[in-house]
């Protein structure tokens, strides 16, 4: 079998949330399972400077897009998965990150950057783009590739396509002269294709078209298919339920493993736990707080945004600092998050270390020197940080929502006895909901057996990727069941 995904971002060549994770990951895992899996990616300059070796593969006429489209080939670093690049100077060669400029602010003409790039990929997934490689199924991921399936669609023998939904909050929406700029098929202006609410959406042209859908998490599959988190879109998701899927997302184990992790200050595993220790000095040292090795040292990573709870932490801290606690935050995002987190840290400096930005290698250190790590996220599709967390034995307490449900078992008598409980879970967005949930797992942190149990039952937990890849591989074959039998 053979299989293109299609991603707007992928780690390591450029990253700037988990959508890159699972671009890096899943391929590879794919890959290792002894499949013909290539990545297609946009050119950004930061990939081009970072890739190493190119070769042209080709040039691309893109109706409606830049007419100078090329393509690159190259192999994901650290693996075997093939790349392509699609290059094309003027639409992805630029600063800032793939969706905003260095300021924060959305590129202007993102609708026609992505557009290209689905068309760029719609080439190879016909194979007419001299690459003498045609896929069984073309794998795309979230609004970026949303028109792919949709092109396909039109298309009398085409590969099969699944599209998987990281984020349904985020759309891809444009409006009516954006659409008719793109030169895209008129037809697809209606209720029942592309047009949401007086505009095009190019998430939908996935949900609508893609041969199967798929989540990234069991829980968000059902949760997008309610007013609460269908954005708008859970009619539609409910007419095609019986082709909805949810996929746990994994984590690489050779970059989120302790034991040998080269960023942080001192490895280990579920035998040496006492190593933990320094790392947690490390990370006081780091924020500038008093180095002590008895203070529950609670963590955040994330987008300082109001989907991550970000809010209900900051409530929190007038009570919360009345503890003998610390708390670390490493994010960057809303300017006014920023800001109250900033003085949140002149307000208690021996509590609160604050890191707004982004840092790959610091977020390692969080996780191995943290013993908590807290995801108040008012929706989650999967989250990955409690994963890692886990790994590293440090104690999520999360929300009660999207992957965050299942992979985290709340702490009580019964699964202590059981020895399931792995972390805390809450289910109210408010404040005193977070609160109580930390005061119980400060309470499991002063009975240091129980809380040393908890730690180890969830290092011994497996989400590497093979197991995700081994279910998108079962999926793959029935898509192409489906479609021969049809």
């Amino acid at each position: 079998m053979r299989i293109l995904f299609a991603s707007s971002e992928a780690h390591p060549l450029i990253k700037t949330g988990g959508l890159a994770d699972v671009s890096g990951s899943l391929p590879r895992a794919i890959r290792n399972l002894g499949r013909d899996i290539r990545l297609i990616i946009p050119a950004y300059r930061g990939v081009l400077e970072q890739i190493g070796q190119l070769k042209l593969a080709g040039s691309l006429q893109i109706e409606g897009g830049d007419p100078c489209v090329r393509l690159f080939t190259a192999r994901l670093p650290g693996s075997k998965v093939p790349v392509y690049l699609v290059d094309s100077p003027t639409l992805f060669c630029r600063e800032g990150n793939p969706y905003t400029d260095s300021k924060g602010h959305p590129w202007p003409d993102n609708a026609r950057r992505f557009s290209t790039f689905c068309h760029a990929i719609h080439a190879v997934g016909m194979n007419e783009a001299g690459l003498d490689w045609e896929p069984d199924i073309i794998h795309c991921n979230d609004w970026q590739t949303g028109l792919v399936p949709a092109l396909l669609a039109d298309e009398q023998q085409a590969p099969a396509s699944l599209f998987t939904i990281h984020n349904l909050a985020y759309h891809g929406l444009y409006d009516w002269s954006t659409f008719k700029s793109l030169d895209l098929p008129h037809k697809w202006w209606s209720m029942k294709q592309l047009e949401f609410h007086d505009h095009f959406s190019f998430i939908k042209g996935g949900l609508v078209f893609a041969d199967w859908l798929t989540t990234v998490s069991p829980t968000y599959a059902r949760e997008i298919r309610t007013p609460a988190f269908g954005c708008g879109l859970d009619g539609l998701l409910n007419h095609r339920k019986a082709n909805l899927t949810g996929i746990l997302n994994g984590i690489d184990y050779s970059i989120w493993n302790p034991g040998r992790d080269p960023f942080i200050a001192a490895r280990y595993n579920v035998r040496t736990l006492s190593r933990k220790t320094n790392n947690k000095l490390d990370l006081q040292r780091y924020f500038g707080l008093p180095e002590n090795p008895d203070a529950p040292l609670l963590s955040h990573i994330g987008r300082l945004v109001e989907q991550k709870g970000v809010d209900l932490i900051l409530s929190t801290l007038p009570e919360l600092m009345k503890r003998n606690i610390q708390l670390v935050v490493l994010g960057t995002g809303e300017r006014d998050l920023e800001k109250k987190l900033k003085a949140a840290k002149k307000t208690y400096p021996d509590q609160v270390g604050v890191h707004i930005g982004y840092d790959e290698k610091l977020s390692h250190r969080i996780e191995a020197g943290a013993d908590l790590f807290l995801m108040p996220s008012r929706f989650e599709p999967c989250g990955l940080n409690q994963i890692y967390s886990l790994r590293y034995g440090t104690i999520p307490v999360v929300r009660d929502t999207g992957g965050l449900a299942d992979t985290v078992i709340d702490t009580k008598e019964e699964t202590l006895q059981e020895g399931t409980a792995n972390g805390f879970k809450f289910t109210s967005a408010k404040p005193t909901a977070l609160l109580h949930a930390i005061d119980r797992a400060l309470l499991l942190y002063s009975h240091p057996e129980n809380w040393r149990q908890v730690v180890q039952t969830g290092m011994a937990q497996d989400f590497s990727w093979k197991r995700s890849a081994e279910q998108y591989l079962d999926l793959y074959q029935r898509i192409s069941k489906d479609r021969d039998s049809a």
